[in-house]
């Protein structure tokens, strides 16, 4: 057990100088670790208590999801009835009181048409509910009402959805290990250290991006959209920028193309103006949808739409085929190049807006480093200390693989890109107390193993052997709390749950195999006949 062949000492030399390497960047300034290799620049991330940065909550609008469901599914319907066999004609679908209501012009079709759109409805969950009730009023017309249950499901699948485009967008930013967790059923909290001004994050955050491209109505009378009256089928939108003076447009309601059929979008210039402008473009399927809409309707105008506003309204001169296209308005440089980042992560399922806002100073975060730097020398120290004075030399190999274990734990999480919080370097000056408890274990066995009488080399190897039972045993209880803590917890409670479990696993590999190897090679070297513990 104490014979060690040279590749066994490379393998256990090999990822502690790997660790230790890795955790050297995290003590080197910025300048300094950007010449370094790629493989190189592995740094441990500060949390938002030590760094400082921004804290943001934002609660999303359930009654939006409402809103875009029934316009999903009043597309749906349109669809459905117009594709079927035989066709079923309907009058203009109205979307008022939170319900669909439409007539079917044949009463003879009114059950086809029910059958055929009772399959679009889905089950909300395990509630064993459907999402959308289909019920016929008036022998001939058929009102889609949303279920609670339906709603519900909804909100939550929403949720889920938003919490990625607003991963995806804090990404873009370029912010390094943002906390973005959903709160309760409508609210999601966002944290990104190192960031001291969070306008920028709150203008992105809160824009939904949902563009669309819907078809003007030419047929509305301009002094009821003044005043905010549409016919049926169509809708009145913002428009700050009509050459009209009216800041009221009516659009059809049925969307041509949504963002959904966008594959990328860049900010540009116009090649005229020089002004900051949007190209995007659409995907295959979204290519064609856009070619054919914009074919069947020559010389007349669309809406571009951003968020139930409309940005412009140009004429359909000829069909467009590219697969893409420019949006223009007042943007500038920073506004364009937000939205562009908005259009490419997605748009929203639901509205976010922030209820609650608060910027950590960095001095907060310096005394909290401070003072676990603090207590992490202390506990280095003390524990130092009692290992010389109770095992002597056997102490200072303990104390040689604490220091090991310590900037081997600070390279893993490096290499892993964890982020370092107040309750990890907790969990920093706990392993470091704990992180002797092994050697504590094989050199009491050790003892026990002379006093029966064994000598030297029997007593080292009894003393390991014997003793790493315990260790493992007590080492898998302790991971396994640490492993409960990561999976159920958040926040601080995960950030102290990590370093935990690092430094569970490196601590059992510095203090029982690499102390081992140490002790094997000085018993090698002196062959003792007796050891002072």
């Amino acid at each position: 057990m104490l014979n060690f062949s040279r590749s066994a000492v490379f393998a256990i030399l090999l990822p502690l100088l790997i660790g230790i390497l890795c955790a050297v960047p995290t003590f080197l300034p910025d300048r300094v670790v950007s010449q370094l290799p790629g493989f190189m620049q592995t740094r441990v991330n500060l949390g938002l208590d030590l760094s400082g940065g921004s804290h943001l909550l934002l609660e999303a609008s359930t009654q939006d999801v409402a809103k875009q469901r029934l316009t999903n599914m009043e597309e749906q319907v349109r669809t459905e009835l117009r594709r079927g066999d035989p066709r079923i004609a309907i009058g203009d679908i109205s979307a008022r009181d939170g319900k669909l209501s439409f007539m079917v012009r044949n009463p003879a079709q009114v059950d086809a048409a029910v059958e055929r759109i009772r399959p679009l409805t889905q089950g909300a969950g395990l509630t064993g509910q459907r999402d959308f009730n289909v019920e016929v009023v008036n022998s001939s017309t058929i009102t889609i009402t949303p279920t609670p249950a339906g709603i519900d499901n909804a909100v939550k699948s929403a949720m889920k959805v938003a919490t990625e485009v607003i991963r995806k967008r804090t990404d873009e930013l370029g912010t390094r290990e943002p906390n973005i967790q959903q709160q309760g059923d409508n609210r999601i909290v966002v944290q990104v250290p190192g960031l001291q001004d969070p306008k920028a994050l709150k203008d992105l955050l809160g824009k939904t991006a949902k563009l669309e491209f819907k078809l003007v109505d030419y047929t509305a009378n301009p002094a009821e959209v003044a005043q905010g009256r549409a016919p049926v089928g169509s809708e009145v939108l913002s428009y700050p920028g009509n050459p009209s003076g009216v800041p009221r447009i009516a659009v059809r309601r049925q969307v041509m193309v949504s963002g959904e059929d966008l594959t990328d979008a860049q900010q540009t210039y116009d090649q005229q103006t020089n002004q900051p402008n949007i190209t995007i473009r659409f995907s295959g399927a979204g290519g064609r949808k856009f070619g054919e809409v914009t074919s069947q309707n020559v010389n007349r105008p669309f809406a571009i739409i951003l968020d139930n506003e409309v940005l412009s309204a140009p004429n359909i001169n000829e069909p467009i085929l590219g697969g893409s296209a420019t949006i223009s308005g007042n943007f500038t440089v920073e506004t364009a190049n937000q939205l562009a980042i908005a259009l490419r992560s997605g748009n929203l399922p639901v509205a976010l807006t922030v209820v609650e806002e608060r910027t950590v100073g960095p001095g907060l975060g310096a005394d909290s480093i401070r003072a676990g730097l603090i207590a992490s020398i202390i506990a280095v120290v003390a524990v130092a200390l009692f290992m010389f004075m109770s095992y002597g030399r056997f102490g200072m190999y303990a104390n040689l693989a604490v220091a090991i274990n310590v900037l081997v734990i600070l390279g893993v999480m490096g290499i892993l890109g964890a982020t370092l919080t107040l309750p990890g370097i907790a969990g920093f000056v706990l392993t470091i107390g704990t992180a002797v408890d092994a050697n504590v274990l094989i050199y009491e066995r050790i003892r026990e193993e002379r006093r029966r009488g064994r000598n030297v080399v029997q007593a080292i190897e009894f003393g390991y052997k014997e003793a790493s039972r315990t260790i493992f045993e007590a080492n898998v209880t302790h991971a396994i709390a640490g492993g409960i803590m990561l999976a159920l917890g958040s926040g601080p409670v995960k950030g102290f749950a990590i370093v935990l479990l690092i430094g569970i696993a490196t601590s059992v590999f510095t203090a029982v195999t690499f102390t081992r190897m140490v002790v094997a090679n000085w018993v090698r070297r002196t062959r003792p006949t007796d050891i002072t513990i």
